[in-house]
């Protein structure tokens, strides 16, 4: 059912209750009135007839649906009506012999009776709605069934009002399934609605900032491949027409391997981080003691930081450091961020490998504007503000960092370094 029906329906279900408990009460009222003073009416009448009971007001009261019992000194009961003879017994009529009047109401009939000097007399009757009241339901009846149709009505033009804004809605979600990005939904109607719109709004803004960010890495990282690819085929088309011979071979297969390197790294790191958003990605958590491992790091790029004259550090702690972690992806982590970090960095400029509570990165390169630091781990947008001005990388090293990071559990954070450029702060799980 649409939005609209559902609403009509709840509309009219509510009324119909309503409108049930509204006219039980009312006939419940109707018949109590009535039946009060069709007794009030009888109690009247046998006061009237009291001690006057003779044939011609028994006729009278008999052709009014009235039925005459009599009552003997010695408690026997007479009439035509057996019915009435037996609830005026069943009312406790027969009291009258000692002198008291009864008010009764007896299986459906009301019962009067009184005294008089032979015993006594009782009126009994069976209650009839009047006229009057049998038209005073159909009224109240009639009334209830208008305000039954007319909460329908109601509903149903409430429904509709309220669904015409969720139906632009589903119109402009629907268009964006088709590839649409440029449609809008006007926010307005109550606060829900308003908030269904502006979270439509939102995510179609998410949606197209997305697919910018992807186009633009798709055509960083074609980039990157175009690069190395190019090397290598030249050289290989070098070697293979025989115009590279002899000592300048050598040379020629160091380029064409290191090239051939760095696809692989590209390829590898790419790989990786289509991984890490899948169930099976694996990861050997345990209790890892950082000291060690840190060092391990710092003997390789020790070397690899003197080879390009940058100086670097390695600031450790006394006591050792248990993270809860996969050593082999943290390995992985470190290289990623001392790689990133001895690409900016100048000859002359720090390096710094540091362990406490925190394992941290620093470098003494250009540092990031400070916009920056807050998307540096979004793949391709630093490789996209500082591809002319400073050398990059393939634009998903940063960005798998950040996903090894999450997924082991812990988080990292950028921001400016004490030495001048840019500092990464990873934060682990620790041992329990």
């Amino acid at each position: 059912m649409s939005l609209a029906a559902r609403i009509a329906v709840l509309c009219l279900g509510v009324a119909a209750v309503a409108v049930f408990v509204a006219g039980l009460v009312s006939s419940r009222l109707v018949l109590s009135a009535s039946r009060d003073v069709s007794r009030q009416v009888l109690a009247d009448q046998a006061d009237v007839v009291n001690g006057q009971l003779g044939r011609n007001i028994r006729d009278v009261l008999e052709r009014q649906g009235i039925a005459v019992v009599t009552i003997s000194a010695t408690g026997d009961f007479t009439g035509t009506d057996q019915q009435a003879i037996r609830a005026a017994r069943e009312a406790g009529a027969v009291r009258v012999t000692q002198g008291a009047a009864v008010h009764s109401g007896s299986g459906g009939y009301l019962v009067e009776a009184r005294p008089n000097g032979k015993g006594g007399f009782a009126l009994v009757q069976e209650p009839e709605v009047s006229g009057n009241g049998r038209k005073l339901v159909r009224n109240i009846l009639f009334a209830l069934g208008v305000g039954l149709l007319v909460a329908a009505l109601a509903g149903l033009a409430l429904g509709t009002v309220l669904s015409r804004p969720l139906r632009r809605v589903a119109s402009v979600a629907h268009a964006m399934s088709d590839g649409r990005r440029d449609l809008r939904v006007e926010v307005s109607g109550p606060a829900e609605l308003a908030e269904v719109a502006s979270s439509v709004n939102g995510l179609a803004e998410a949606l197209q900032r997305s697919e910018s960010r992807q186009r633009d890495f798709l055509l960083s990282v074609s980039h990157e491949l175009r690069t190395p690819l190019t090397a290598v085929t030249g050289f290989a088309e070098s070697l293979a027409d025989g115009v590279v011979t002899g000592a300048d071979v050598v040379p020629v297969g160091r380029v064409i391997l290191d090239e051939s390197r760095r696809l692989d790294r590209l390829v590898t790191d790419l790989l990786d981080l289509a991984r890490l958003g899948a169930d099976d990605f694996r990861l050997d958590l345990a209790t890892v003691d950082l000291v060690p491992l840190v060092r391990a790091a710092s003997d390789v790029w020790h070397a690899r930081c003197h080879a390009r004259g940058v100086t670097f550090s390695l600031e450790l702690p006394s006591s050792p450091v248990l993270a809860r972690t996969d050593a082999r992806r943290l390995r992985q982590v470190i290289d990623g961020l001392l790689e990133n970090a001895l690409r900016v960095t100048p000859s002359g400029r720090p390096v710094v490998l540091s362990l406490t509570s925190v394992l941290q990165v620093r470098d003494g390169g250009p540092g990031l504007a400070a916009e920056d630091y807050a998307v540096a781990f979004d793949r391709g947008v630093l490789h996209q503000r500082y591809q002319s001005s400073r050398p990059v990388g393939t634009g998903v090293g940063l960005a798998l960092v950040h996903g090894l990071v999450t997924r082991m559990g812990g988080t990292i954070t950028a921001g400016p370094a004490p030495e001048g450029g840019a500092a990464f702060t990873v934060t682990l799980p620790t041992a329990t």
